[in-house]
């Protein structure tokens, strides 16, 4: 059954032995995020923090703060209802090729292959346990994003961040909705700043209304069940509504309801919405911010929220995040979209056995993909092609190994990285659009990208010589020798 609410998944972890609960008083300036570091570099992703008393400017809150509650494969499934990330897997290629069902006899027989599509499609209410509580701005209720746990994560942060925010937009031509997760730097008592980056959808809608010289509607919201953050983080193909993504994922169709203030329509079982709008054309400072690149980002101009409304549970949780040198929580959200989206790569191209975004590469700085290797430059082929392929585009460095490679042991792959190449032959060095927080490029948003061919060489490739075979026992003498060491312990005790 999907979560009713963020406090059940809080629950969940709890019962799992996957929940740290933190009675005594912890400032959300600086100490909150650097107990989190600590949990988040421990063995595994430590475990998830619930900071029952934060400390906002010398106040205790009244919201607690639920920090690293992903921050582990074992809490992503825990996240997803799932015993494995794989699971989940499985079904995506059907989903990606199939629509929500029209009547209940189509929706029958798309569970029969075993899609839960009657659940995909969102439904209205008019109640909501988001909206218990609603403080409008402006309307003489002093209740501001003040009253938030927001966390300042690093010493030199521009100020306070929301880290964890699912930011809802609406395209004004197609009506398409998108959910995606960016992070709001606190200006003051009702306004934020709004990382859109050049290449994100929020962008697009907003470049949308301003070409339409209107004011355009946002609504972000926190908590709730976490299927709908990993939504907004997941680099779904263009044109997948995240909250239909979410609602497969947890079987559950999910309800929508109106905001207050605004014409946007929001998950009504989460904790906190936001509701505003950015004027498109308005733009302020933002910056510095500690990052996933494990450098702070320099200040730019972004787009300003206005918050008209702020409503929320009756006992809601402040659910956040920090980013920073990896691993971190963001890289185990990241890893389970990879391992869960890997069929749609699969899809594009056939020959790929497996592939990763090992956190020494900072999510897409770096990918390691295994392939079934059939004929020359095919190698070359898949590296390019992924390089087209939406958010891959920012994947600075690629490398591709033979099939027998586990992608997953960094240690084999420089190993036939170091050992199979000549660096002339085997190198590509292409110019894409670059990740707009990658500092190092000389000009912001495009630089180099280089692929690198692991692969045995085959006719065709400049390779003149047979090819040597690696190094291997076999099956037998390994399984003999497993007999000889057991009975060799068997002899000691």
């Amino acid at each position: 059954m999907a979560f009713r609410s963020f406090r059940q998944f809080l629950d969940a972890l709890e019962q799992a032995g996957e929940l740290k609960c933190v009675a005594v008083p912890v400032d959300t300036d600086l100490l909150i995020a650097e107990w989190a570091d600590r949990e988040m570099k421990s063995p595994g992703g430590g475990k998830a923090l619930l900071f029952e008393q934060p400390i906002v400017d010398g106040k205790k809150s009244a919201f607690p703060v639920a920090i690293n509650t992903m921050g582990s494969r074992k809490r992503m499934a825990l996240a997803l209802q799932v015993a494995d990330i794989g699971d989940v897997a499985q079904e995506i290629q059907l989903i990606l090729k199939a629509k929500p069902p029209t009547d209940l006899r189509e929706g029958w027989s798309l569970l029969k292959q075993g899609i839960h599509l009657l659940h995909a499609r969102p439904r209205h209410v008019k109640e909501a346990p988001c909206q218990e509580t609603v403080h409008t701005i402006g309307s003489g209720d002093p209740f501001s994003l003040r009253d938030l746990p927001i966390l300042k994560c690093w010493p030199k942060d521009g100020g306070r961040f929301i880290t964890l925010a699912n930011v809802h937009t609406r395209d004004p031509e197609t009506g398409a909705r998108n959910v995606g997760i960016y992070r709001m730097q606190v200006y003051d008592d009702r306004a934020t700043g709004m990382h859109w980056q050049l290449h994100k959808v929020g962008a697009r809608h907003g470049q949308r209304y301003y070409e339409r010289g209107e004011r355009m509607p946002v609504a972000v919201t926190l908590g709730g069940d976490p299927v709908y953050t990993f939504a907004a983080t997941a680099p779904l193909p263009d044109g997948l509504d995240e909250l239909f993504f979410a609602g497969f994922l947890r079987k559950k169709s999910i309800e929508l309801v109106r905001c207050k203030t605004i014409d946007l329509d929001v998950p009504a079982d989460v904790d906190f919405v936001l509701e505003g709008y950015v004027q498109p054309g308005e733009m302020r400072p933002e910056g510095p911010f500690g990052d996933h690149t494990g450098f702070y980002t320099a200040i730019e101009d972004y787009p300003v929220f206005h918050v008209t409304a702020i409503t929320h549970r009756r006992d809601a949780v402040y659910p956040t995040t920090i980013v920073g040198r990896p691993p971190m929580e963001d890289y185990y959200i990241g890893d389970a979209c990879v391992r869960i989206l890997l069929p749609v790569f699969k899809m594009n191209f056939p020959e790929i056995v497996d592939m990763t975004l090992p956190p020494e590469g900072v999510f897409h700085n770096l990918v390691f993909v295994s392939i079934r290797k059939q004929y020359p430059y095919q190698a070359f082929k898949v590296m390019h092609g992924l390089w087209g392929m939406g958010q891959m585009m920012f994947s600075k460095y690629i490398v591709a190994v033979d099939e027998d490679c586990d992608v997953h042991n960094t240690s084999e792959v420089l190993f036939r990285l170091c050992a199979n190449t000549d660096p002339a032959r085997d190198t590509t060095v292409i110019k894409n659009p670059s990740d707009s927080l990658d500092h190092a490029p000389s000009d912001q948003n495009v630089g180099s990208h280089m692929g690198f061919d692991a692969t045995r060489k085959l006719p065709g490739e400049n390779y003149h010589r047979p090819w040597p075979e690696l190094l291997k026992m076999t099956d037998e003498a390994r399984a003999f020798v497993d007999e000889l060491q057991r009975k060799a312990e068997n002899t000691k005790r």
